[in-house]
């Protein structure tokens, strides 16, 4: 397994990689149903774990391949039997397989992710090292999976490939792995992760079995980040609250200030139908400051989050859990009934789809930031 590089695609920022997390939360019933595959000898060559970002996916596919590499495949029963069926995808840490996955050295696992910018080797690793990476998994590293499925059959035993993110991979590398997977290699099994299946090839989806994790609790969301030593204080509830069961958004939420930047959101609605222009326009200039990309993103992300949790206010008459002060009496005032709610689904739809076409259009992001609070505005007027 090659995994010296310095940059990688497929950790979290601010978290632990998933090979480096030991335990998983909230997802019992994914793991169960592996190892009742297993311990029926009816293990499937291709598996295809599905759910919404952040709920274990792949942190599951580490520890698979921890459990399959470290676990001796089926013998004679022998003198005293046959040893009893594991329960557990648990494998001690101090395991020489547990060792080497974690050092990047287990020679029986491949992991496939997005590579450097280039189009020959050398080019690829150093802009890999460099943080220049493609933003799709192309047919170059599908080929350096071929080159370690040939050259480790002959050493026998089980081989585990892991491909983050299945989804990004473009139309040549798909096809080329959809080969190995009509053909696959003996004792070889793979653990693609996706965040969205029906991106990939009906093929693909065909030839593997389908592991399907959902959103975690609240609990879990919490105890996700305290394993991965995130202090978030007393911040935990509103965080697991907006992260909608995502243990990764969580944390994104938590490197970006996200609680901080919702908190000023609400507190922009909270005038309407009114409008408080000197706030808005304080918050289109700090998310559209040079570099403040990431922060864009969140806040359009949030916007829908928080148009969504007014049409369910509106809908079911019920609001969710406060996930900033005063909220609660907001979502009362703007999203009474069930019409109002209807209302705010509908301006949810216009204002995702104005703010994707001002992206693609390069519009400036303080115009569009603005522009978005403005319908915001139009909105409260009618409800």
């Amino acid at each position: 397994m090659s995994d010296g590089a310095m940059t990688e695609p497929d950790r979290v920022d601010g978290a632990p990689h998933p090979r480096e997390t030991r335990q998983l939360f909230g997802q019992t019933a994914a793991e169960t149903e592996f190892l009742g595959a297993f311990t029926s000898t009816r293990l499937h060559h291709g598996w295809l774990l599905t759910g919404p970002r952040g709920v274990g996916k792949a942190t599951l596919a580490w520890r698979i391949a921890r459990f399959l590499l470290a676990t001796p495949e089926e013998q004679d029963e022998g003198l005293f039997g046959a040893p009893p069926a594991p329960e557990t995808l648990d494998i001690p840490a101090d395991h020489p397989v547990a060792r080497r996955i974690l050092a990047g050295a287990e020679p029986g696992l491949h992991l496939v992710r997005r590579g450097g910018l280039g189009s020959t080797e050398s080019e690829r690793q150093k802009n890999y090292e460099e943080g220049k990476l493609s933003k799709e998994i192309r047919v170059y590293e599908i080929r350096d999976l071929a080159k370690f499925v040939h050259l480790s059959a002959a050493d026998g035993g089980r081989r585990v490939v892991i491909l983050d993110a299945a989804d990004e991979m473009n139309t040549a590398a798909a096809n080329a792995l959809l080969k190995m997977l009509e053909e696959p290699p003996a004792r070889t099994t793979f653990l693609l992760v996706a965040h969205q299946p029906a991106r990939l090839l009906p093929t693909i989806r065909s030839r593997c079995r389908e592991l399907r994790l959902g959103r975690l609790g609240p609990e879990d969301v919490i105890a996700a980040l305290h394993q991965a030593g995130i202090d978030v204080g007393g911040q935990a509830e509103a965080l697991a609250e907006l992260s909608q069961g995502s243990a990764g958004e969580a944390v994104r939420l938590h490197n970006l200030d996200g609680l901080k930047l919702y908190a000023e959101l609400v507190g922009i609605a909270g005038s309407l139908p009114q409008l408080d222009r000197p706030r808005a326009l304080k918050l289109a200039d700090a998310t559209a400051a040079r570099g403040a990309e990431t922060r864009l993103d969140l806040l359009f992300a949030l916007v829908d989050l928080f148009l969504a949790r007014l049409a369910r206010k509106g809908a079911s008459g019920t609001a969710p859990p406060e996930a900033a002060a005063g909220e609660a009496d907001l979502l009362a005032r703007l999203a009474p009934d069930t019409r109002a709610g209807r209302i705010w689904a509908e301006c949810a739809q216009e204002i995702g789809a104005r703010a994707r076409h001002g992206r693609a259009v390069n519009l400036d992001p303080a115009a569009l930031v603005l522009d978005t609070v403005f319908k915001l505005q139009q909105t409260a007027l009618t409800v």
